[in-house]
């Protein structure tokens, strides 16, 4: 058990109701706007009040003498997470993916706060269950899954997390051409990118390119390989589609080399304004990462 004293940090992000304030002003143009374009302000503040329910039931739910804190999503990258600090994730499985490359390790909790709204897979606990799970997240007695995360390593000595899926591709939805090695083979590609997803990942984006392509990859969320997947690769004369798919192996990478003069990107879990350039001539390799997500389970 840890001598500091824990300190739960909250995170949260804006719920669509309140983007629509940040964006109109008030309560009441939101609903004038919503009103004029037949749709319903009822389902918006429903998600608003649970969103508040949960953060009270979770802020109540804090044992007194630990410390806490509040952050939004938007705040994670300016943040400095501490020893000793529970991280308590209020909202969708994506406010997990947002947050889990500047965790640096620490334990986390995911919160749903609509279990009858929402299907969160890593915000598996209800609010009303941490009065009881947080002493024992501090006392290392709750259990805890580790999630693989992947790495992106760019040429120039920048370096990307991801919980989900690292894309490399185009910034826009122009053709990215690349040259792409793994396990010894080597291919140059045109196509809309490449997506290497994680164990996790392969319940989203990666679930629904595997089903429309009919790639033969076998990825679960528990697993420690990652699946590569380039985006309706274009044959020509002098770019081919052979390698389609492929699963790369802790202690293997897969490599890129940019040929797009412009606009090439790496980005990590959807968020494209967290980019790395990738132009002609930069290099990535990606493979798993050696930080994992330390969820908390339900007991």
């Amino acid at each position: 058990m840890s001598i500091l004293t824990p300190r739960a940090v909250l995170v949260t992000r804006q719920t669509d109701l309140d983007l629509l304030i940040g964006r109109h002003g008030t309560l009441g143009q939101v609903e004038f706007f919503l009103r004029s374009h037949d749709r319903e302000m009822e389902p918006l503040m429903g998600q608003a009040d649970a969103q508040k329910r949960a953060l009270l039931t979770v802020q109540r739910s804090i044992p007194q003498d630990w410390r806490y804190i509040e952050i939004d999503r938007s705040d994670l990258s300016r943040f400095l997470f501490a020893e000793g600090d529970i991280v308590i994730a209020i909202g969708q499985d994506g406010l997990i993916a947002n947050l889990a490359k500047y965790a640096h390790g620490k334990p986390v909790v995911g919160v749903n706060p609509a279990p009858d709204q929402i299907a969160g897979l890593l915000v598996a606990h209800r609010a009303d269950q941490l009065r009881s799970l947080l002493p024992r997240v501090a006392d290392g007695a709750a259990a805890v899954q580790h999630r693989t995360m992947v790495e992106a390593s760019l040429s120039d000595g920048q370096r990307l997390l991801a919980l989900n899926e690292i894309f490399v591709g185009h910034r826009s939805h122009q053709s990215a051409r690349y040259t792409l090695t793994h396990a010894g083979s080597i291919e140059r590609q045109s196509s809309s990118g490449v997506i290497i997803a994680t164990g996790t990942g392969s319940t989203g984006w990666a679930r629904s390119i595997i089903e429309l392509s009919g790639a033969r990859v076998s990825i679960d969320p528990s697993d420690t390989k990652l699946a590569f997947f380039p985006r309706e690769p274009w044959p020509s004369p002098t770019t081919g589609n052979s390698l389609k798919y492929g699963l790369i192996k802790p202690g293997e990478a897969l490599s890129l080399t940019s040929e797009m003069n412009e606009s090439g990107v790496v980005f990590a879990d959807g968020i494209e304004d967290d980019r790395l350039a990738f132009d002609r001539g930069l290099s990535v390799s990606i493979k798993r990462a050696h930080e994992t997500l330390q969820l908390i389970q339900p007991a």
